[in-house]
């Protein structure tokens, strides 16, 4: 893990240096002191050289000055550093996210994502930034400090260094501790993001119901949990830091008593020991420093675990040697197809259908029969656990992800529009077209008219997730959206589902505009929209009952028969 930390440092060696180096310099100014202090005590106050005292001064003043400067470059380039590090992992695992297949958000929550990008990469920048600098300065005064006090007394300084390997102990046995606690207070946090993130999206829902307790509740529970969780972190450092800090009292007392003892028995003389002990606090504060900095540790190395967590996550495995194609003509041949969610058996079993380029296939069927899934396998989106999915004579696997998804568009029941204007979200569906290219795609889908109709016309904000439109205008723009994309293959998910009567008639109009000329594969609710389609296949439990036109489903008297009378006698 180390390594893989380590290799973030590369793209900004030449600060690192520059930092580490004034790190140096800030070390070597404070055992300036103490060295002072000694020259101050046995030299020019006994010689009463008064000149020496105000020279050593102004020097010493001049030093701190410096100082001053040298920890103003370390906090500002030293984050600097951090937060460009922390934006290369956030920019590495955006990449990632983009890379892992479907299946990877079925199970895992936007929250919990978004809280490993956020909270825990920014106490990886800490590390990045105050790991090294503090071992390093404080690790090159702690040395310093006690070569120092060699020269002053070698028997006093190692009798005071013995109290070292019981610090070093205690930190070692709290560290596991830590560690352990500071996980669980990660993943509370990534609870609390989960359902703040549900209720802040689904807030109109909870107030159509009047249920702004039962969120509460439910975000409660998450609080208390990392109430909870954080409680026995904060043990935990509670007990770390008094053990510790009690072993560096410790310190203080054996140079008071020892050195007493040594200056009783003339083997110090009462310059040294007053340099002693202003030079054991300067040798106690960076290993101070050190102590306190574990905790910074704990924080920044559970970040880093969590965040190579998603790093190592399978992607999406493609071809090495797929073909890259630019349009496909759209047959697509079923080949015994059998397929399982990680949660679910037998989503589909033994399936096998051809559609001929240009024709409209309608997938009808109680919910949970497999439809869905069966156009969320054609764009490639899971892989199959056992037959093929052919697209012209490709199967998926021998094309590329561009090249099938390229080639097929896709309209939901439930719309996805970002946060921008009317214009950037046509044009989703092809970045680079022009302003004459979104405008002929928005009258194809009949919303031209309502865009012009707004304020801002084109350059309208929609809001998040479109919440400024209703739900036939999203569905339209969602329509243009394919339109322009002009792909080979259509797959229409119940996208008319959510509407009125009214408002489906309407936009069946646009689907039918958008249909031609490409293979269509229909999944509907409502009968009455695919009748005319050339062929219609029932799909129950995971495989396909019945298939057929609408008239000879009818004839058959099966389970299309039994589904539309029932709809029949509803409507």
């Amino acid at each position: 893990m180390l390594k893989r930390f380590i290799r973030y440092y590369r793209p900004y060696k030449k600060i690192f240096f520059l930092d580490m180096s004034a790190a140096l310099l800030i070390s070597l100014i404070g055992v300036s002191y103490p060295i002072l202090t000694n020259q101050i005590l046995e030299q020019f106050i006994p010689n009463r050289q008064l000149n020496m005292i105000l020279y050593f001064g102004i020097a010493l003043l001049g030093c701190y000055l410096i100082r001053m400067f040298l920890r103003y470059f370390v906090q500002y380039y030293g984050h600097v550093m951090g937060v460009n590090m922390q934006a290369d992992m956030r920019r590495e695992m955006f990449r990632k996210l983009e890379k892992l297949p479907f299946s990877y958000y079925d199970e895992h929550e936007t929250g919990k994502i978004m809280s490993r990008m956020t909270n825990d990469l920014m106490q990886v920048s800490e590390l990045a930034h105050h790991g090294p600098e503090n071992i390093f300065i404080c690790g090159i005064t702690v040395l310093l400090s006690f070569v120092y006090l060699m020269t002053l007394n070698w028997e006093l300084t190692l009798i005071v260094f013995a109290c070292v390997p019981l610090l070093i102990g205690i930190s070692l046995v709290m560290r596991k501790r830590m560690n352990r606690a500071f996980m669980e207070t990660r993943k509370s946090v990534a609870v609390i993001n989960a359902s703040l993130e549900s209720s802040i999206t689904g807030i109109r829902v909870t107030k159509a119901f009047h249920n702004e307790e039962e969120e509460y509740r439910k975000f409660e529970i998450g609080n208390r949990r990392f109430v909870k969780e954080r409680s026995k972190a904060y043990q935990a450092m509670g007990q770390f830091s008094s053990s510790t800090a009690f072993v560096t009292d410790l310190f203080n007392i054996v140079v008071l008593v020892i050195g007493a003892v040594f200056l009783y028995l003339d083997r110090i003389n009462i310059a040294q020991l007053t340099t002693f002990m202003v030079s054991i606090n300067i040798f106690i504060n960076p290993l101070t420093t050190l102590i306190n900095f574990v905790e910074q540790y704990q924080e920044g190395v559970t970040g880093f675990k969590r965040f190579i967590e998603i790093m190592d996550e399978p992607e999406e495995v493609e071809n090495e040697n797929a073909l890259d194609l630019d349009k496909l003509e759209g047959n697509i041949l079923f080949d015994h197809v059998s397929f399982d969610y990680e949660t679910t058996k037998d989503v589909l079993r033994d399936v096998s259908f051809e559609i001929p380029k240009g024709k409209t296939i309608a997938l009808v069927g109680p919910s949970g029969g497999g439809k869905t899934t069966i156009c969320h396998l054609i764009p490639h989106f899971y892989p199959l656990r056992s037959g093929a999915i052919y697209i012209d004579r490709y199967s998926l696997d021998e094309l590329s992800f561009k090249t099938v998804r390229n080639n097929i568009g896709i309209v939901q029941q439930d719309v996805f529009l970002f946060n921008g204007t009317i214009f950037d979200n046509i044009r989703y569906g092809k970045l680079d077209a022009t302003e004459e290219e979104v405008i002929s795609a928005a009258e194809k889908a009949n919303i031209h008219n309502d865009i012009l109709a707004l304020k801002d016309g084109y350059q309208t904000v929609i809001g998040e997730r479109g919440i400024k439109l209703s739900g036939g205008q999203k569905q339209r723009l969602s329509i243009a959206r394919v339109f322009l994309k002009n792909p080979s293959i259509l797959i229409l998910d119940e996208a008319t589902s959510a509407l009125d009567n009214v408002t489906e008639s309407y936009i069946q109009k646009s689907l039918n505009e958008l249909a031609k000329g490409r293979t269509t594969l229909v999944v509907a609710h409502r009968l009455s929209t695919i009748k005319n389609a050339d062929e219609i296949y029932v799909v129950t439990d995971g495989r396909i009952a019945e298939r057929g036109t609408h008239e000879e489903l009818l004839d058959q008297k099966g389970i299309y028969y039994e589904l539309y009378q029932m709809q029949f006698q509803e409507e």
